[in-house]
């Protein structure tokens, strides 16, 4: 179905793998919804300004039809494969023509479907970053300026599956966040150091520790993982380091503990900003070289050849000062809308994961593609999804589809009346919680003027300037390229 992309047999239309390690951006657009040919979802045609107008239609070009195709490419880091012409009937041969200008892509619509730039109808417009161009029935496409991939350091794309699925440590996404988390987790496991994963809830921090484990040397052994902020008040040590026999009480069976258990391997405990502070400081001299510790009653010193990945949704700085010191490695997971491209993905792969437990889903939902099983899916639905603010990320987007499922009347996983009402509601109630009063982002210098007013404490900084959370400050940091230094410990 595909080749790869090289300087010596491309096209002018298509990249080189040295144009794929640069970091020019690119206007582009990418399929997000496609009624004829599902499985390709995530391809992405990258639009030259100096190659001129390009045709957005069915089929490849022809000697009555001649002119140059929009060709669309699977990326991959350091490689670009090119794809087959559209297909579809609905889609005309010359269904729009695509030029690529300074304010964004130029799009002339000449076929017999309608074309709408965000659900208003156009038949010429101009779209920018993060519009919604839709061929109606046909396609959805989202329109970005993004660079090709690089190609990685340290993770082996080998170890990626077919474009768009889960790789062998099923994490889903091709977008470029995603790329270089797998490239930071491969080159944390082969440290061998403490890690500290951090990510909005439900962004998989579990899934990322879980794959940090199986990239390193210690995935012979099992991976031992809890959650800090269940274990009971009073025996948080206990749960840690084990307890001899008899003691506290007489009669109890001597215990383990975590870091016994995990002695060999790795030991991922999510949550550890809920730890108290002074429990955090139970943990100092078991993260040192040595991992020295001591069962509760022992007095025999253990060690443990374990390694940390902590993870947690809160502001590091919630961390002590000197459990941050022992962290040496931080990872921080994307928030889903810094991914918005992936979620036609995760659809697929949630929906794929539904399927899986109901055959009576698989039946009524799915369609059989070249590429597999398929899900039938409204394109209001992605379009809105797209579009959504979430809060719980990944698992959030689970719940909306479950709810999707249980609403839609037909063979199409469908925007429901009620889901519609949900998405609006959730809305209207960020807009009137979170927003700021200024409806203006924040420039970067009121970022930098707040972080100093705030010693650099991003939790602060984020509402004083009416951000809905920390993460939202992180993502307008990253805009910006502001970078600062840790701030001191707020207790």
């Amino acid at each position: 179905m595909s080749e790869w992309v090289t300087t010596c047999n491309a096209s002018p239309d298509w990249l080189s793998r040295d144009e794929a390690d640069s970091e020019a951006p690119r206007w582009c657009l990418t399929i997000v919804w496609s009624a004829a040919e599902p499985e390709r979802i995530g391809e992405t045609a990258f639009i030259d300004s100096r190659l001129g107008e390009r045709v957005l239609g069915r089929g490849e070009a022809t000697l009555t039809d001649p002119d140059e195709r929009l060709k669309f490419v699977r990326q991959r880091p350091g490689r670009l494969i090119s794809t087959s012409a559209l297909k579809g009937e609905g889609l005309s041969r010359r269904q729009c023509l695509v030029l690529s200008s300074a304010d964004g892509v130029s799009i002339k619509n000449c076929g017999r479907a309608a074309m709408l730039v965000d659900g208003t109808a156009q038949s010429e417009a101009i779209v920018r970053d993060g519009q919604l161009v839709t061929i109606r029935d046909q396609l959805v496409l989202y329109s970005s300026r993004q660079s090709p991939l690089p190609r990685l350091r340290y993770f082996d794309v080998r170890q990626a599956s077919a474009f768009g699925m889960a790789d062998t440590h099923g994490i889903v996404g091709e977008h470029r966040a995603i790329w270089e988390l797998r490239d930071q987790l491969a080159f944390a496991a082969e440290s061998d150091q403490h890690v500290l994963l951090l990510g909005e809830s439900g962004s998989g921090k579990e899934l990322a520790a879980r794959a940090l484990h199986q990239l390193s040397r210690r995935s012979k052994n099992v991976l031992v993982a809890r959650n800090a902020a269940t274990f009971p008040a009073t025996l948080i040590d206990a749960e840690l380091f084990g307890n001899a026999a008899n003691y506290p009480n007489a009669g109890m069976p001597a215990r383990t503990g975590i870091i016994g258990e995990a002695d060999g391997s790795t030991l991922f405990l999510d949550e550890m900003a809920e730890l108290p502070s002074e429990m955090q400081a139970h943990l100092l001299r078991v993260l040192d070289r040595g991992g020295e510790y001591q069962r509760l009653g022992d007095a025999q010193v253990r060690q443990s050849n374990f390694r940390l990945v902590a993870a947690t949704n809160r502001d590091p700085t919630d961390l002590r000062i000197d459990i941050l010191g022992r962290l040496t490695l931080q990872v921080q997971l994307p928030a889903l809308v810094d991914r918005v491209l992936d979620i036609p993905l995760l659809v697929r792969h949630l929906l794929l994961r539904a399927s899986n437990a109901s055959p009576q889903l698989r039946d009524r939902f799915f369609v059989e593609s070249p590429d597999g099983l398929q899900p039938r899916v409204d394109p209001d639905l992605i379009e809105r999804l797209i579009r959504h603010g979430f809060t719980f990320n990944i698992r959030e987007l689970d719940g909306l589809l479950w709810k999707a499922i249980a609403d839609s009347p037909r063979n199409f996983v469908m925007l429901s009346r009620g889901l519609r009402e949900d998405f609006e509601s959730q809305a209207s109630a960020r807009a009137n919680v979170n927003t700021p009063s200024s409806s203006a982002e924040p420039s970067a210098q009121d970022i930098i003027d707040a972080l100093n007013r705030n010693a650099n404490h991003v939790a602060r900084t984020a509402e004083a300037l009416g951000l809905s959370s920390r993460y939202a400050l992180y993502r307008l940091m990253r805009k910006h390229g502001i970078v600062v230094e840790r701030a001191s410990d707020p207790t």
